[in-house]
């Protein structure tokens, strides 16, 4: 837990630094400094205050500039539930027709109903802990809607369109006065907005109609949008005010609240079979860094973060994925596996993973039973390599990856390692393949197989009727496959003339994926998407999914993981497509653009 706290009239600040004892467990302090004296941090370290750090900011933006240098910095990504204060006077308040109340009752109607007492905290950290679906908790008679819009609608929707996410007017419900409890996530994800000091106005006293102004609403906005609500100290409930205040102590025992499985591309090292097809040193990487942006603030090339332009040949790069991957509640990689015929490509991966024995890293198999093309297309065209059937049947596949599906760190449902197969239809008389698959795992030994159909229509591999008619355990979703693709607003971002893909509404899709989720029977493991947009594999031509960002992600995964909650603990598998899918703009990893923000929103969705 953190707490921040905007200094700019010092002599409000006694107060505030008295009720930080009423917090009942361990916590982080930043303190933002904008009044021009300097602050001793010795006064700071009260009650279960941790650590502290007082930082000189600018006087720009009011509290909310200092707050987003925080954000983008990444100190708060660490946390998952902030208290966020400031040295408030509103002094214009008295003059205000629908507010009722002077700044002076205002500011200590918040810090009573928010820090008054330890019952006070230990009731507000309670009901965070017992209700996920709370976002934020301020003080009575401050979640506000379009009414108080003010002179900000416009600018909102402005920097709403940063986030690729069209705001609609009658849509507002926000946070006045700028202090509250928050969920991280929800504070972590506006580094997707990309601010900095130029676009915050110089301070002349301005009630209203400033970038501080239209980033409080759409914060409120973004909540709703990642599937969480606001609401107000009063409107919590009483039953829920229990001993799970402990739940913020920081050595809780925290359980994901589902099995995140995020499927991993292996294309990040030089293959002699993509040598020979595209030129010597061919990686995924060579597509990316062609690609060009075919709309106004289109993210191409989409850039790597903190591991840069790896290469898989080096067992350190996937121990940090793992380990950042792990600490955001992502249980293990699922790998595409390709095997043409007896040929394995693009192994080293996954061979280099079994062979080190040290990394205690989770891991599953789908198989990517595809052609490879040069349109990266999967379909009967301009065919690189093929799926060849009558040379090498099907049944031998399980021989081939059976040292992996023996290993320990094998990904298991009910004891049985997971295997899923991407177009199963591909594949004559599947129902016998699938009985061999699992006589032959049986004499290996293992105690069966958990076998999975990814979704995808019948014209593109997928199965007629339901998984048990196969023999199999269940099917997998791997968006956007079986779902609607909903046109998106293309005349709001000037397609380059020479586009002539598609340009699809994510967000369409996310609520048709979450509506599939929620309505899918028991032997249906749902799966959702970072995003999808192939610009860089096919430039002019490719398949855009406009209106990804973080917080409907986290609402889809939110969905997603609500969907599998009553099952077994072992059953509740969620899929993400993908972890590095870079040329698809399927990446959960950390990129330039996002940082680690799409892992915070898991981390959320696993921990909440």
């Amino acid at each position: 837990m953190a707490v921040v706290i905007h200094v700019y009239y010092l002599e409000r600040l006694a107060e505030i630094q008295d009720r930080l004892s009423s917090i009942p467990v361990p916590f982080d302090l930043f303190v933002t400094n904008s009044s021009g004296q300097q602050l001793d941090e010795a006064k700071f370290h009260v009650g279960e205050a941790r650590n502290v750090a007082v930082l000189e900011v600018e006087n720009r933006g009011r509290d909310i500039f200092p707050l987003i240098q925080l954000v983008n910095a990444g100190f708060l990504d660490a946390y998952q539930l902030v208290l966020k204060v400031h040295t408030k006077e509103s002094a214009w308040r008295e003059g205000h027709q629908d507010l009722a109340g002077s700044g002076e009752e205002w500011k200590s109607q918040f810090l009573d109903q928010m820090l008054g007492s330890r019952d006070v905290v230990e009731g507000i950290l309670a009901s965070f802990a017992n209700d996920t679906s709370i976002g934020s908790v301020t003080a009575d008679g401050n979640v506000l809607g379009e009414k108080f819009w003010g002179s900000d609608e416009t600018l909102t929707k402005e920097l709403a369109m940063r986030l690729e996410f069209e705001l609609e007017a009658a849509s507002l419900e926000f946070s006045a006065g700028s202090m509250y409890w928050i969920r991280g996530f929800l504070l972590q994800g506006l580094r997707a907005l990309q601010l900095s000091a130029v676009d915050f106005e110089d301070e002349a006293g301005q009630i209203d109609g400033t970038t501080a102004h239209a980033i409080e609403r759409l914060l409120g906005v973004l909540t709703v949008q990642a599937g969480l609500r606001l609401t107000e100290s009063s409107q919590l409930d009483d039953e829920l005010k229990d001993e799970a205040w402990q739940r913020w102590l920081p050595d809780a025992v925290q359980h994901a609240s589902a099995r995140f499985v995020p499927f991993y591309l292996p294309q990040f090292h030089p293959s002699k079979e993509n040598d020979r097809w595209w030129g010597e040193g061919f990686t995924e990487w060579t597509n990316l860094t062609n690609s060009q942006p075919v709309f106004r603030g289109h993210e191409q090339p989409l850039l790597p973060g903190r591991f840069g332009f790896y290469d898989l040949r080096l067992d350190e790069v996937r121990e940090a994925q793992y380990e950042l991957s792990s600490w955001a509640g992502v249980e293990g990689f699922m790998y595409y596996y390709y095997w043409f015929a007896g040929k394995r490509i693009l192994n080293l991966p996954i061979e280099k993973l079994a062979a080190q024995e040290g990394l205690n890293q989770p891991f599953c198999i789908m198989w990517a039973n595809e052609n490879w093309t040069r349109a990266w297309d999967g379909r009967e065209s301009n065919v690189l390599i093929g799926q060849r059937y009558d040379e090498v049947p099907a049944t031998d596949f399980i021989d081939d990856v059976m040292e992996f599906l023996t290993d320990p760190r094998y990904l298991k449902v009910d004891g049985k390692p997971v295997l899923a197969v991407y177009r199963p239809a591909q594949m004559e008389d599947f129902k016998d393949v699938v009985a061999h698959w699992r006589e032959r795992a049986e004499e290996a030994g293992l105690p069966g197989l958990f076998l999975l159909a990814v979704e995808v229509a019948e014209s593109f591999g997928g199965l007629k009727g339901s998984p048990e008619e196969w023999g199999l355990d269940g099917s997998m979703g791997f968006p956007p496959h079986a779902l609607p693709w909903k046109a998106a607003p293309a005349h709001r971002v000037s397609l380059d003339p020479r586009f002539r893909g598609n340009f699809v509404s994510y967000k369409a899709t996310a609520e048709a994926g979450a509506k599939r989720a929620r309505q899918s029977s028991a032997d249906h493991y749902p799966g959702v998407m970072v995003s999808f947009d192939n610009t860089a594999r096919r430039q002019w031509r490719p398949d855009i999914w406009w209106g990804s960002n973080p917080y409907v992600f986290h609402r889809w995964l939110r969905e997603a993981m609500k969907a599998v909650s009553d099952r077994h603990p072992q059953h509740r598998l969620v899929f993400i497509n993908a972890w590095n899918e870079w040329a698809e703009s399927a990446v959960l990893e950390p990129t330039q653009r996002f940082g680690i923000t799409y892992l915070l929103a898991v981390r959320n969705v696993a921990f909440s």
